[in-house]
């Protein structure tokens, strides 16, 4: 737990620093755009001075130096500009995309969105004439404008990716804890187990008649099949073909003799029948076992639980059914997590272990089929034929 809680503390520390280095370069791009933008103006506004004292030359002295302010006019190579009459009647425009400057239609588009956003800088040029030259950000400026929103974007994106990788981390960390723990309470299941396996063949020796060391027998193998399937957890899975429905009737056949006599089994499929399909008996027996003891408890020790098996091409459809109190629908998802769990006592791993059995070690699906509330829930099983 210590080392989760630093982990998180490591995850807030990363995340505020992300936050705040993303914030202040926003805040100082922000303030080099306005600066720039106050800079690009000043140029236009040079730019309008020129055009100024070219319109107003005298083209018959000679002594006249135009060179300059024609200087500035060709230096302009990055900041679009629209010269327009006192009526906006397009004069000229440069610093465009030169294929589209042949379309008067995207001059005109053009100029119709910086009058939306820029006031025109004006051209006096006597005798109540006036010019206007309207401009746009350079391209520079509008990469740069831009530039902190996508540096937030990756920000948030290494955030997000940060976040998975802990909750991966801490995912892998709680299943090797849970693997581990499953290990240890096998091994020290196997040695008392052996003992009373032991016991049982000689009682059964010596006693014959006594009719209960049948049943003893049957728990201490119950008892083997449990120290096996917790063994078993973290290790690679093997199939076997199997009757589906001879591991499905076993299961039943157990729970009878070890549940309530208010309880009713209903089986409703042939029993003598043979569907083979890939499975791991004692893990799917698990699966059986655990969704018919939610059933048991949803129906607080008195109601019917009805087994159906349904064959098609491809799948095998276990629907088991039962009479309790029902299901809420906004829980029809929730019931197969982890620690879920209605009951006051217990962990809530029955149906989340049900489900890992069914999808990940036999690439099935357990979902909730029906559920009334009052009336009864079915949870059905999709089991694959190959």
């Amino acid at each position: 737990m210590e080392s989760y809680r630093y982990r998180s503390l490591w995850m807030l520390f990363l995340f505020l620093l992300a936050v705040l280095t993303g914030s202040g370069s926003l805040v100082y791009t922000r303030y080099l755009v306005k600066i720039l933008k106050g800079e690009e103006r000043k140029k236009v506004e040079l730019w309008a001075q020129a055009t100024i004292m070219i319109n107003s030359a005298d083209p018959e002295d000679p002594d006249q130096n135009l060179e300059f302010p024609f200087s500035i006019i060709e230096n302009n190579t990055t900041i679009p500009v629209i010269l327009t009459d006192a009526n906006d009647s397009i004069i000229s425009a440069g610093n465009f995309d030169t294929e589209q400057l042949r379309n008067k239609q995207y001059i005109k588009l053009q100029l119709e969105r910086i009058r939306k956003k820029k006031d025109p800088i004006i051209i006096e040029l006597g005798s109540g004439f006036i010019n206007k030259i309207y401009y746009k950000d350079s391209i520079i400026l509008t990469q740069l404008t831009y530039y902190p929103y996508v540096q937030m974007g990756i920000i948030i994106l290494f955030i997000f990716v940060a976040y998975l990788a802990f909750l991966s981390s801490r995912k892998a960390a709680d299943n090797q804890v849970w693997v581990s723990m499953s290990k240890e309470t096998a091994h020290q299941l196997g040695t008392p187990t052996s003992s009373l396996a032991g016991w049982v063949e000689i009682l059964q020796e010596k006693y014959p008649e006594v009719a209960i060391t049948e049943e003893v027998s049957r728990d201490v193998e119950r008892l083997i099949k449990i120290t096996e399937r917790f063994s078993r957890i973290g290790s690679k899975t093997v199939l076997k073909d199997e009757n589906i429905i001879a591991v499905i009737s076993h299961t039943i056949d157990y729970l009878k003799t070890r549940t309530s006599s208010k309880i009713k089994f209903t089986v409703d499929f042939d029993r003598t029948g043979v569907i083979i399909i890939p499975l791991h008996a004692a893990l799917f027996e698990w699966v059986i076992e655990n969704i018919s003891k939610n059933a048991i408890d949803a129906m607080e020790g008195s109601g019917e639980i009805t087994y159906h098996i349904t064959e098609t091409d491809k799948n095998i459809l276990i629907d088991v059914t039962d009479t309790g109190k029902g299901i809420p629908k906004r829980a029809f998802r929730k019931i197969f997590n982890p620690g879920y769990s209605t009951k006051q006592r217990g962990w809530g791993v029955g149906l989340s272990l049900a489900k890992r059995i069914v999808e990940k070690f036999h690439s099935g699906r357990i979902y909730v089929r029906h559920s009334e509330p009052g009336i009864g829930s079915c949870i059905r099983i999709v089991m694959n034929k190959r």
